[in-house]
């Protein structure tokens, strides 16, 4: 029996991102030194004063038991507290506030908390895999709503008027994974008083909320009073204090989605390991000196990328926030597709990134370059690339199919090995 004959996962198309994957792994295997700016999976360290309260937590032995699917309270308070510093707003950590394990399966499980099969929740496309695809694996119809045709405004307007039955949430990420796209307060106050008015859930990914360069520090959509009647927020340790391995996480808001995913996580899971919850929440309450050095380390990044890039004739905007750059595929790459040209960077580059394909069908004509390896590994990416151009150009200038050519090339390395 095929795993696809089975209901929900015959509702997952295949996962785009495996091929390239399976094409990083055979290269490194070969020996192949691969510059892997593909998945957006943070290399720094986590801050020593957060891993010092790991070690001195897993020493208890009373922390070595079952913890509480909703987090410990210390850990609840610390998320509050952080929202009330950050963004002015006050949360009550009883009711308001839920430890996750992680914001992806945060939100997977409220996908499962709140729908059924035939209701329709509006995400925007490209998008991250698991805003559509939580509600997919719950049952869900996703409506997408192609990003940048209209505003999203527009875009949820429009699928309000059209779908049947009315949605029952829409999805936000800001900063995006993957565009990098930043929003500010203006943005959403009108998509909150338009789903208050239709009695639709706001679901807020803010997992970047830290990582920003060139803009305002990003807003919580929780700064507008009207938001905790039908929205509730995720967010993440991953990114902010570089634990993602760690896997924890938090939603806040709304008390009734709070409630329900409190509910299912109950039948689920016991809570993040309680020394973890106790280091999460040292980080929370403790300097910040960590999350500014992280983001200025992310900025030099980004700023070497692009200019890199730029020099090797492939002009790729700046993102504004996030840990990553969404390019557009170079026009004489445009008819490969996002997974031929992903594919073809690890042959003739060494250097892996994400297919916009794997975003949805809107990320077509883009890939997506994380900020994971290094300034010395980023330039050396960034050469890779401006060779393999220039190679591909002279290719066409001497009358050369370069992909002909491409296909020469691999077949004497065969042949030689």
């Amino acid at each position: 029996m095929s795993e696809t004959e089975f209901y929900r996962t015959k509702r997952l198309p295949p996962y785009v991102f495996a091929a390239v994957n399976a094409m990083k792994a055979r290269a490194r295997a070969a020996g192949e030194d691969i510059i892997d700016l593909g998945m957006g999976n943070p290399d720094l360290p986590t801050p020593q004063h957060i891993v010092d309260k790991l070690s001195e937590a897993v020493q208890d032995p009373k922390t070595h038991r079952y913890s509480e699917s909703r987090g410990i309270a210390g850990l609840r308070k610390a998320v509050c507290a952080y929202y009330l510093r950050r963004f002015g707003v006050k949360l009550d950590p009883e009711t308001e506030a839920i430890v996750t394990l992680g914001s992806k399966e945060g939100l997977a499980n409220l996908a499962q908390a709140i729908s059924a099969p035939g209701d329709i929740v509006l995400v925007p496309n490209p998008s991250y895999p698991i805003h559509p695809f939580g509600f997919i694996l719950a049952g869900a119809a996703i409506r997408h709503m192609p990003v940048g045709q209209f505003t999203l405004f527009e875009e949820i307007q429009r699928a309000v008027k059209h779908s049947t039955p009315k949605p029952l949430a829409v999805v936000l990420n800001y900063p995006s994974n993957p565009t990098a796209q930043v929003v500010d307060l203006d943005f959403y106050r009108p998509i909150v008083q338009f789903c208050v008015e239709h009695g639709i859930y706001i679901l807020s990914d803010l997992a970047y909320s830290e990582i920003y360069f060139d803009c305002p520090p990003p807003p919580s959509i929780l700064q507008i009073p009207e938001a905790r009647e039908i929205a509730v927020e995720f967010t993440s340790m991953s990114k902010t204090y570089s634990m993602p391995g760690w896997r924890v996480g938090f939603a806040t808001g709304n008390r009734k989605l709070i409630a329900a995913l409190a509910r299912v996580k109950s039948y689920l899971d016991y809570g993040a390991f309680t020394p973890v919850q106790v280091a999460a929440a040292a980080a929370l309450n403790g300097p910040q000196d960590c999350v500014a050095e992280a983001r200025a380390i992310y900025r030099a990044r980004r700023d070497v990328l692009i200019e890199g890039l730029a020099s090797a004739g492939w002009e790729v905007p700046s993102p504004p926030a996030s840990m990553f750059a969404w390019a557009p595929i170079p026009p004489r790459f445009a008819h490969l597709g996002s997974l031929e040209f992903s594919k073809l960077l690890i042959r003739e580059a060494k250097v892996a990134v994400s297919p916009g394909l794997g975003f949805g069908e809107y990320g077509e004509g883009h890939v997506r370059l994380a900020l994971v390896e290094n300034q010395q590994r980023i330039r050396q990416a960034c050469r890779n690339i401006r060779q393999f151009f220039a190679g591909n150009l002279a290719a066409a200038a001497a009358g050369e199919d370069p992909e002909s050519r491409r296909a020469a090339l691999v077949a004497a390395r065969v042949k030689a090995l």
